[in-house]
């Protein structure tokens, strides 16, 4: 193969490597919260002074819809929605990670003399599958429903930061009352009762998602302009 049949190729490893820092750091960051949602959700936690309940991968996943919203604002809805079906590789070999973990045998040491440990650590695991598998469910629909509502919102024009405050408060709001329905049954239908928890993962997400979302948005576009900026210093 000549030099010039490889040109064609080493374009496409050059923009690769043009890649913009911001929407570097937010992959980075989108993957790490993508494996990190599927293990906190296996605890469901109180907000005072109520007694609703949620289940704890709900503070990851706001982060998963701050990302991605803060992607398509900046690098636009299909590079977007590409890093949400990208999301799955590292929460599919976390799972299988775990499968494998929870399969090998334990050492000597740990069998002798932390037992408790061991069976702590497996009694969770083991039983966190339906975890594991309703997450992609709901992550897929949510996120990408979330992406989809941004953007449309978005129009044509670039809008300002109120309307971009506005946009991730609505789109968050909406995909996130959708994605707790979803994981929620598919996690936890018939394991407890699930009515409480429900409730209180909507009303916990849309009440986040117009609160905090809006400006986490907002100094995440910040923060990526920022980072690009100095890239290309």
């Amino acid at each position: 193969m000549t030099e010039h049949d490889n040109t064609p190729r080493n374009a496409q490893y050059l923009a690769a490597a043009a890649m913009p820092r911001g929407l570097f750091v937010y992959m980075l960051l989108y993957g790490g919260m993508t494996v990190l949602a599927g293990v906190l959700a296996f605890k469901q936690v109180q907000l005072p002074p109520t007694d609703l309940a949620v289940e704890a991968g709900i503070f990851a996943f706001l982060l998963l819809v701050v990302i991605s919203s803060t992607v398509a604002q900046l690098y636009g809805e299909k590079v977007a929605s590409r890093i949400v079906w990208w999301g799955f590789v590292p929460l599919l070999i976390a799972s299988l990670l775990m499968q494998l973990v929870l399969n090998l045998p334990a050492s000597t040491e740990m069998l002798e003399g932390r037992a408790d440990d061991l069976a702590a650590f497996e009694r969770v695991h083991a039983t966190v599958w339906r975890v594991w598998a309703a997450g992609p469910a709901a992550y897929l629909v949510s996120l990408l429903l979330n992406v989809w509502i941004f953007s449309k919102l978005r129009g044509n024009g670039e809008g300002s930061t109120f309307g971009l405050m506005v946009r991730g408060a609505v789109a968050s709001a909406l995909s996130q009352a959708i994605d707790s329905v979803i994981f929620i049954f598919l996690a936890f239908y018939g394991l407890f009762p699930i009515a409480n928890l429900m409730l209180g993962q909507v009303i916990a997400k849309v009440v986040l998602s117009i609160v905090l979302v809006p400006f986490l948005i907002t100094g995440g576009v910040k923060l990526a302009q920022w980072l690009d900026k100095r890239s290309a210093a």
